[in-house]
């Protein structure tokens, strides 16, 4: 029971946000393969590689997989919970009872999704978004029947784990913090889990509601999703008084502030990085919290932009698009700071570093692509084309996955005592970044020339036939980045049992004495604070106890 207790079912949140990243590169085998797929398929549509129905579930299945079951647990779940006790200075989570639970009902779910493909009918099909009536009415497409019943139940499972993990690290920042760390000089990257959970709580209510009621509308003949009239196998539907943009207000209301509990975690690693490669603290640390704050808000009113081509009044649409491109400001914010953090710095191209450097890169290019989808004139044109896919690939998969990359080569000392391969990571990195910056531009000029997705066969519009230049160049590209991915895994569990043994300083971090002269790394200007920043940040505050400083020796 020993080895069950403390490695299985343990308390330590260590070892839960390991769990929870292995669980995490687990599924990432499932959601990338299932993109490989859907890119062989595309790049040769005349030998059908599956069918038009299993095309739909496989692009149904990749989007949950990598957007809930990937980043989200890997990214939000795993790290939140590695990092925030060893930051705030607390020997563990305020409530480890309920940590672990939160492992241990996301895992059921994780079995739930994969069981899916295994339905009558298939994996769910109607999207990874679940509109209705494809999701609401079974014999709409094959997925429809049990498999999309299995995704119901499997993200309810979800949301349960992902709101008691929230719980936790809100509950941990404010409660557990170190004698003298006062909110106002938390690391960043804290501030942005602290944001991202408060988030989480805020919206995926509105998604639990969703999907109890599309349940009732499949299995109990409730109509909240379906109007009158509707007629499938030639017969007319039974249901009336629904409406199927009710589904589409709750889902968005969680889904667009679910972009930002992704990709805020990863802004808030990239300022850890620059913090330490730099040897300085990053600039502009009250503008930074003020502006993930006001990120955090407008996010909350901003969900409709998804609904543009819905028939929306121009007038509820002008809102929308002025609130959308409000967002960019703040966002802005960061961007400049994050580049005048790297100012005339005599930095360290460490690999943490090139990821980090890699994703503000594609934090630039990713917005300037969302100006364009949330304005309602352009964004009527682009709505269903590949502009949105290469869009939101570049901020929820390029942005998130490399701060997810950037905060495990980082961590890993800390993590296991050894360092991850060097050359493996620089070899990981000069692919994954470069490979996956090219696969979603080629993506958004595909959107310019109106190329559909979703689409099974884009050769059969004439139209298309310039952009399937592309979707050659696009495939090659993208196995060779799955491959690297692989390097990455060896890496990642090879380096855990026989890598290089780390000192208790691996980054060679430099003992830094702030001046009044300069902003101390988590205080107002002018305060002379006394820090070491060591592992992560060592907090001697006035009146703190040695008894709540994070351990630098200390090893999962």
């Amino acid at each position: 029971m020993g080895f069950v207790r403390k490695y299985i079912f343990s308390t330590d949140h260590k070892v839960i946000g390991i769990q929870y990243i292995v669980t995490a590169i687990i599924m990432a085998f499932a959601g990338g393969g299932l993109a490989g797929l859907i890119r062989l398929q595309l790049s040769n549509p005349d030998g059908a590689i599956v069918s038009p129905e299993t095309y739909l579930s496989l692009v149904t299945m990749h989007g949950t997989i990598m957007v809930f079951f990937v980043v989200s647990l890997g990214l939000v779940s795993g790290l939140g919970n590695f990092l925030i006790p060893l930051h705030v200075g607390a020997r563990d989570m305020a409530y480890p009872l309920l940590n672990m639970l939160s492992y241990w009902t996301v895992v059921p779910a994780c079995i739930l999704m994969l069981l899916s493909f295994l339905a009558e009918g298939g994996a769910a099909a109607a999207g990874w978004t679940m509109y209705p009536p494809l999701s609401a009415v079974a014999d709409s497409v094959p997925g429809s029947g049990m498999g999309t019943t299995l995704w119901l139940l499997s993200m309810a499972l979800f949301i349960v784990s992902f709101t008691m993990g929230s719980l936790n690290f809100v509950a941990t920042i404010l409660n557990m913090r170190a004698p003298g760390l006062s909110m106002m000089r938390l690391p960043i990257v804290l501030w942005t889990y602290f944001i991202s959970s408060i988030l989480g709580l805020l919206s995926f209510p509105a998604l639990t509601a969703a999907a109890i009621m599309l349940l009732f509308d499949r299995h109990l003949g409730t109509s909240f999703f379906l109007p009158a009239g509707m007629v499938f196998a030639d017969h007319v539907l039974p249901n009336q008084g629904g409406t199927p943009l009710l589904f589409q207000h709750l889902f968005w209301f969680l889904g667009h502030p679910e972009v930002y509990v992704l990709v805020l975690p990863a802004i808030g690693v990239a300022f850890d990085v620059v913090a330490t490669f730099t040897r300085r603290p990053p600039l502009g640390y009250r503008t930074t919290v003020y502006s993930l704050l006001l990120i955090a808000f407008l996010s909350m009113i901003v969900w409709a932009h998804h609904m543009f081509v819905t028939g929306m009044d121009p007038r509820v649409g002008k809102y929308f698009s002025v609130a959308t491109v409000l967002i960019t400001a703040p966002f802005g914010v960061l961007g400049v700071n994050l580049l005048l953090s790297l100012w005339k710095a005599r930095m360290r191209f460490t690999v943490p570093m090139m990821f980090a450097l890699g994703l503000i890169s594609a934090i630039g290019a990713g917005g300037l692509g969302g100006l364009y989808l949330g304005t309602q004139t352009s964004d009527v044109y682009f709505h269903e084309t590949y502009f949105v896919v290469g869009h939101f690939h570049l901020m929820i998969g390029t942005v998130t996955l490399l701060g997810t990359f950037a905060a495990l080569y980082y961590w890993f000392p800390k993590m296991f005592g050894r360092h991850m391969s060097t050359a493996l990571g620089k070899i990981h990195f000069w692919v994954t970044y470069p490979g996956m910056v090219a696969i979603f531009i080629m993506m958004h000029y595909q959107g310019l020339g109106g190329m559909l997705r979703r689409s099974y066969d884009p050769s059969v519009y004439d139209y298309n036939t310039p952009n399937l230049v592309l979707r050659l160049p696009i495939t090659v590209i993208a196995f060779v980045v799955l491959a690297a991915q692989l390097v990455f895994v060896w890496n990642f569990f090879k380096s855990s049992i026989w890598g290089e043994k780390a000192p208790a300083n691996p980054w060679d971090s430099a003992s830094i004495e702030w001046q009044a002269a300069s902003p101390p790394p988590h205080g107002n200007w002018g305060e002379a604070i006394p820090a070491v920043h060591r592992w992560p940040y060592d907090y001697r505050l006035p009146g703190a106890s040695e008894e709540y400083l994070p351990q630098t020796t200390e090893r999962a």
